[in-house]
C-alpha cells in the first residue's frame, strides 16, 4: 500500500470516532452483529501514529493484518509489532490496543467473534507520550 492510495479488495470506510481512536482511522463494517454466526467483522485503516484507546472484549478479538506495520499490547506485556501477513489474537477480556507504528500506515481486518456476549468496552486513551515512549521487545 503506498502513502497516497491504500490498496484493499474491501472498502476503506469513513472515519472512526474521536471518542475511541486518536489520529486518522477509517473503519467499515464488512459483517455486521450477524445472527447465524454471531460475529462482526471490520477493516480498519490506520494511518501513521493512529490507535484504538484501551479496550477488552467479552469473547476476545482477532486480527488479520493486511498491509504496513503497527503495534499493539495487551496491558502489562510488552509492546508488539503487527505486519502484513500476521494473525494477533486477543484472548477474551484482555485489556488491548493497537494501531499503526509512527512510521507506517496499517490495515488490518478486526474479527469479533460471540457477539452474543457483547462486543466492545472502551476505555481510557493511549496518550502521545505513552505511543512516542513505546519501547518495543
Amino acid at each position: 500500500m503506498n502513502d497516497q492510495n491504500p490498496k484493499t479488495i474491501f472498502p476503506i470506510g469513513e472515519q472512526a470516532s474521536g471518542e475511541y481512536f486518536t489520529g486518522d482511522v477509517k473503519a467499515s463494517y464488512l459483517l455486521t452483529d450477524d445472527s447465524l454466526f454471531q460475529c462482526s467483522i471490520f477493516n480498519v485503516t490506520f494511518e501513521k501514529g493512529a490507535r484504538t484507546n484501551w479496550h477488552t472484549h467479552p469473547s476476545g478479538q482477532i486480527l488479520l493484518v493486511l498491509d504496513g506495520e503497527g503495534l499493539c499490547q495487551i496491558k502489562g506485556e510488552p509492546v508488539r509489532i503487527m505486519k502484513a501477513g500476521e494473525i494477533i489474537l486477543f484472548p477474551p477480556n484482555a485489556e488491548h490496543w493497537h494501531g499503526a507504528s509512527p512510521q507506517s500506515r496499517m490495515t488490518h481486518i478486526a474479527i469479533n467473534p460471540n457477539t452474543e456476549k457483547g462486543l466492545v468496552e472502551w476505555m481510557q486513551r493511549v496518550t502521545d507520550e505513552e505511543y512516542h515512549n513505546i519501547k518495543v521487545e
